[in-house]
């Protein structure tokens, strides 16, 4: 009679993901009560400074995730993908919610074309990479410098709308015309993104075609 074999114990989920991944993860969570005080802030001020001060966490926590993806060596596609993720939703999110009139921060409210040309960025980034995935079965996640810039200074023009109206005590609407600059910024950052973007899937996606030439051309063996 053979011994029972004992069944394995099944790893817990959590231990699937490394320290990065777990930082990215809480860190796209903790858009939900970001964008909460942001839609609410113009009836409870407090509700400003708690959703800067969650802010202010995620930009450290987005530092040390990167950190510590470098130290332990432990990148991951997964954590390619969480990564820029939470910054998207979360820069999405603040641009629209910051241009609409009922949650906007007053004096410092995002023009409509701003944030047109954050959301087309990002639908642009989006609709490529699904046109490289149908085209060559693979996408590659590969920040550019443009894009790198540009996220960048989204999450800064978000940072600096939060402050404007302490910013502006200074007097001469400093924080005002700082925002304006930062939109123009933005602006043409997300343009050299597309552009930037652009070129790399075209690249990826030729380099899919010749591969399939290469392969079709193969005579049986």
């Amino acid at each position: 009679m053979s011994a029972v074999e004992p069944i394995p114990e099944k790893p817990r989920t959590w231990a699937y993901l490394s320290w990065p991944n777990r930082i990215s993860l809480m860190r796209l969570m903790m858009v939900a009560p970001f964008v909460v005080l942001l839609m609410h802030h113009q009836a409870q001020p407090v509700y400003r400074y708690l959703a800067l001060g969650i802010f202010i966490v995620m930009g450290f926590s987005d530092i040390l995730d990167g950190y510590l993806a470098r130290r332990l060596d432990c990148k991951t596609r997964l954590g390619a993908i969480l990564d820029p993720m939470a910054d998207k939703v979360l820069i999405v999110c603040a641009a629209v919610l910051l241009s609409l009139p009922h949650s906007a921060v007053k004096g410092a409210m995002l023009p409509d074309w701003v944030v047109v040309m954050i959301v087309g960025k990002d639908l642009w980034v989006v609709a490529g990479c699904l046109v490289v995935f149908l085209v060559s079965d693979k996408v590659r996640v590969t920040p550019s410098l443009p894009g790198k810039m540009c996220t960048f200074a989204q999450l800064l023009l978000v940072g600096f709308v939060l402050l404007s109206p302490e910013i502006n005590l200074i007097g001469w609407q400093v924080g005002s015309y700082i925002v304006r600059g930062l939109c123009w910024v933005v602006a043409v950052l997300a343009g050299l993104s597309v552009i930037s973007y652009t070129r790399i899937g075209i690249a990826t996606v030729a380099e899919a075609d010749q591969d399939n030439v290469t392969d079709s051309g193969r005579q049986p063996e």
